[in-house]
């Protein structure tokens, strides 16, 4: 009991610390305050989003990490309120861009740079200043992809790369810091997975991967802490929503086709490379992928859809999707484990071949089953294959195309 009570107390103090961190790292003077998150871009255009607060004066010394203190600044946090119509000017690469707060406080920068900055690491500073008296500045990060760079990862984040609890709060603090090793956050294998995405076939590639969710922003800390603690790849967690909750408006506003639209922005950005896409199939990410696929033919190179549920109507969006992916000539693998991704991302160049060990590794270190079984069908076929398999996990089905019939699935 004395054990599991240090361990609950030793963890409660690393999520008081992570909810407190925002305030007391924000940039600002004066009681207004300017939050950048990680933004992307190319060449040509960079994107960035950002929030402005009010923030009450810290009455803690500095370097305090007491628990009252921690309290304290979590309590600074819950009493800022954003900054509406405050006017921002971007600047990057030799040119400037000057942009507005929304009603809850959020600037967008799309900024057209006339040369890179120097560096080749692919991660770029923007400075930012907010026009007040005095003025606030503050400094945002984009990644720009350099010169070894091999495709576009766009990657969902819950059910995707970590269990489901990303849109609550309390449950994800409680995984990050409290439970047992044993009950990890992360899919197993998925680190191996995303690291090798990450540095491609040779080691050296630096390829974008970037996060989508329709969570909110009130949890851009909470995610950022994950990806480092387990080991995956950092990359702009920025594709999140202000779900604009009040007294008077108690449901999350509305996103229609969130996910598309960023997508097809990033499509169009990163217009000379191949993109691959990861989802699940557990909510709507075969339907979404599925139309970007039909509407831009050649463009993604392989979807790869962890299988988390045998609900009918997931099925069937699967199904579409298999059919999109079969007449497009691109690869879909439906998959109960990072490791059959792995070894489909071997056989495309996507990844090193021994990348795909890692992966495996790492999954069996996680102490889940991996899967064995063997399925072949016809893309109309698929639902009887997810929907009808038995066992502990759903099987692993890969769907290609072939110069016969235009498509198989096989495992």
């Amino acid at each position: 009991m004395g054990v599991r009570l240090r361990r609950w107390r030793k963890g409660a103090v690393r999520a008081l610390k992570l909810v407190a961190r925002p305030v007391r790292r924000a940039q600002g003077r004066g009681g207004i305050v300017i939050e950048p998150y990680r933004g992307y871009g190319s060449a040509d255009e960079i994107f960035l989003i950002g929030r402005i607060f009010r923030q009450s004066h810290p009455d803690t010394a500095p370097g305090d990490e007491s628990l009252r203190a921690q309290l304290r600044d979590i309590a600074r946090r819950i009493a800022r309120r954003a900054l509406k119509d405050a006017a921002v000017t971007a600047r990057f690469g030799g040119a400037q861009a000057r942009v507005e707060t929304d009603r809850d406080g959020y600037f967008r920068v799309h900024l057209s740079p006339e040369a890179l900055p120097a560096g080749d690491h692919g991660w770029h500073d923007v400075d930012l200043t907010l026009e007040a008296e005095p003025p606030v500045r503050a400094r945002g990060q984009v990644f720009v992809p350099p010169g070894a760079t091999g495709c576009v990862v766009v990657s969902d984040i819950d059910d995707t790369v970590m269990r489901t609890g990303v849109a609550n709060k309390a449950k994800m603090l409680w995984r990050l810091f409290v439970e047992d090793a044993e009950n990890r956050v992360a899919f197993p294998g998925v680190a191996a997975l995303y690291r090798a995405l990450y540095v491609g076939p040779d080691g050296i590639e630096a390829n974008p991967m970037l996060y989508v969710s329709r969570a909110p922003w009130g949890l851009y800390e909470m995610l950022s802490e994950f990806f480092t603690i387990h080991g995956i790849p950092v990359g702009p967690i920025l594709f999140l929503r202000e779900w604009g909750l009040s007294w008077k408006h108690p449901l999350p506003r509305r996103a229609e086709d969130h996910k598309r639209a960023l997508i097809v922005h990033m499509l169009s950005l990163y217009r000379d490379l191949p993109f691959v896409l990861i989802g699940d199939s557990g909510q709507h990410d075969p339907e979404v992928y599925g139309r970007i696929v039909a509407d831009h033919p050649g463009r993604v190179k392989a979807v790869y859809i962890r299988n988390v549920s045998r609900d009918a109507d997931r099925i069937r969006e699967i199904e579409a999707l298999a059919q999109v992916v079969a007449a497009a000539g691109s690869h879909l693998v439906i998959a109960a484990d990072s490791t059959a991704i792995a070894r489909h991302a071997a056989s495309l160049g996507l990844i090193a071949p021994g990348a795909v060990a890692l992966v495996a590794d790492e999954h069996a270190a996680g102490g889940e089953p991996a899967e064995l079984t063997a399925e072949t069908a016809l893309p109309g076929d698929l639902g009887s294959v997810l929907g009808g398999a038995g066992g502990t996990l759903p099987p692993s089905v890969v769907v290609e195309a072939s110069a016969q019939d235009g498509s198989h699935v096989s495992t």
